[in-house]
């Protein structure tokens, strides 16, 4: 049967979908529509390279379409690929979402009614891709856990069941595409003193936070729960306590005998690899030596944290030729992408996902059987398309809190057996100087600006990608501009007084304030002088909409990424490893 017959038929069976709403009652968007094609469409028809020129982003662009025309037509399901093209067999070259990943048939009624009623959408909505939660693998688990003891046949506490899909909508308690106006939901997220938290803190309450995002998440999909799956009640499989003593001193043990140079050996640039992966970055060898930190009195936008000056000696080190890019940090943030497979069947977002059962090694190699990155906690699942729009291949990686990037360094140093870490605001600034003295690396000249540095002036409203402009003497691109760098330090504005004549470093004293050093691409030229220093504050997660907010990601600062630093040596025990991945001093 050819192509066009199959078409035509599809189209004929299309069109007899059962409506599972009725036409009268109109489809809201927000609610029924956005989540299905930012969970089935949008991985291919983004913003970045749309399959077949088609992008789903914004109404008007579905409607302009893409090389096969357009893919949506108001009011008429028939002329619109994007609802046709749901229901062709599996098979079909043109069958969407491809790789048998079917739409329900309650899904393609509510595309087919949504274009019948005019295809309504909001001209302010602009759709981001988001991962689809498996009920079964995801979300069951948690429920029956932690919730069917309670809300089950014979046991339905506040008339809510769970254990039966029938019951369970039934109940007012759950507005699929709507996780907020769900209690199943707003119920897990409640201060862990509320007497209406579920589950109860007596009975194991609160969830850790990735287990809320999945529920979160699964409601605002749709609430898709397979026919024929049951819930029964099932105990929290037994656990050994999270050691993480012991998980410090296998890494430590794991780095000292990967630590890869004799004292007095000289250091030499670097590629380093990503073990599983097609990832690699590279890194550039910084000599040691002394400089003066800090800006003088007389230079122009000077600030009082800029100094008094300090005349400071830095041990030899290695740092990212650029920042960290999507590329890697993605592996860290989605361990599927590690394991090359797709982030919607293996969402794992676990803390600690492997609780070490092992002892130490005498001869310190790895007591992890090739699993030690899997023992360091990873992110929770963002909640928007993180690059916000502006690209993410060759892009850095942005919006991470300071501890997002201390734990990125830390599952760097597990999954490659070498010690890395962020540099602090000591090693960022002697390193961006290049031995210089002015305010920029090139000298004094702003108007030099754009021959080395991504700035309001010249990045057209958004980062850029790494290594386009001329790097600094020593070999490191962006290390001004493009995005400003987290640093190690906790700020404080008289730090210069106080900090040691050598490798110097002040540690953090709580989530804020920390130091990011460099300027970005929302700078004013004059804000990338290399001795300028910005500390965090809450503000730069101010938009997020979860509840606690994310310890993750930080919504307002699209600015803001960092660079990983390799020192010659590993410190002296476990605690040290802990505090440089904390930010915070070692125990005495």
């Amino acid at each position: 049967m050819s192509c066009p017959t199959l078409y035509r038929l599809a189209l004929a069976a299309a069109l007899l979908v059962p409506v599972a709403l009725h036409a009268a009652t109109p489809v809201d968007f927000k609610k029924q529509v956005k989540p299905i094609l930012e969970v089935r469409c949008l991985k291919c028809h983004g913003p970045e390279k749309p399959k077949g020129g088609l992008s789903l982003v914004t109404r008007a662009a579905a409607v302009k379409g893409g090389e096969s025309g357009t893919s949506l037509t108001a009011g008429d399901p028939a002329k619109s690929p994007l609802f046709v093209s749901t229901t062709l067999p599996k098979d079909d070259d043109k069958a969407m979402p491809p790789k048998g990943d079917r739409l329900t048939a309650a899904q393609q009624a509510t595309l087919k009614t949504w274009i019948e009623q005019g295809a309504p959408w909001p001209d302010d909505i602009k759709l981001a891709q988001a991962e689809r939660v498996d009920f079964v693998k995801q979300i069951q688990p948690i429920f029956e856990v932690h919730c069917v003891a309670c809300h089950k046949e014979g046991h339905a506490k506040g008339d809510l069941r769970m254990d039966v899909k029938s019951e369970f909508f039934k109940s007012k308690d759950i507005v699929p595409g709507d996780a907020k106006a769900s209690k199943v939901f707003t119920s897990t997220v409640l201060p862990a003193d509320h007497d209406d938290l579920m589950p109860p803190k007596k009975k194991g309450g609160p969830l850790p936070q990735q287990q809320t995002d999945l529920i979160r998440d699964w409601i605002d999909q749709g609430a898709e729960w397979p026919d024929g799956v049951t819930l029964s009640q099932k105990e929290a499989a037994a656990s050994t306590s999270r050691d993480e003593t012991a998980l410090y001193a296998a890494l430590h043990a794991l780095l000292v005998k990967n630590n890869p140079l004799p004292s007095g050996a000289k250091a030499e640039n670097f590629s380093e690899s990503i073990p599983g992966t097609p990832a690699k970055f590279d890194m550039v060898a910084i000599p040691g030596g002394e400089f003066l930190m800090g800006s003088p009195a007389g230079e122009t936008g000077r600030k009082a944290d800029e100094g008094p000056q300090k005349k400071v000696k830095i041990s030899p080190f290695w740092m990212g030729k650029t920042e960290v890019g999507w590329a890697e940090y993605e592996l860290f943030q989605f361990p599927a992408f590690e394991k090359g497979t797709n982030v919607s069947t293996e969402r794992v977002n676990r803390e600690l996902m492997m609780v070490l059962q092992f002892p130490v090694p005498a001869d310190g190699g790895n007591p992890y059987t090739g699993k030690e990155a899997d023992a360091v906690s990873r992110p929770t699942t963002p909640y928007v398309e993180m690059s916000f729009g502006m690209g993410k291949e060759g892009y850095p990686a942005i919006s991470m809190t300071h501890m997002a990037a201390l734990y990125y360094c830390r599952w760097l140093s597990a999954k490659t057996g070498h010690f890395y870490r962020l540099a602090t605001e000591a090693e960022w600034e002697y390193a961006a100087r290049a031995g210089t003295t002015t305010k920029y690396f090139w000298g004094d000249d702003p108007k030099q600006a754009a021959e080395y540095a991504w700035s309001m002036d010249n990045a057209d409203g958004k980062y850029q990608k790494m290594g386009k402009k001329k790097p600094n003497p020593w070999g490191l691109y962006d290390i001004i501009g493009n995005v400003a760098e987290w640093t190690m330090d906790g700020y404080k504005a008289d730090a210069y007084a106080t900090l040691p004549g050598e490798n110097p470093w002040q540690p953090g004293f709580a989530e804020y304030p920390h130091i990011a050093r460099g300027g970005s691409w929302d700078d004013d030229v004059g804000d990338l002088r290399i001795s300028a220093r910005k500390s965090s504050d809450p503000s730069w997660k101010m938009r997020d909409p979860q509840l606690p907010k994310s310890k993750w990601y930080l919504t307002d600062a699209q600015f803001l990424g960092w660079r990983v630093v390799r020192p010659m040596t590993v410190p002296a025990t476990p605690e040290g490893l802990r505090a440089v991945w904390t930010s915070f001093p070692p125990k005495k």
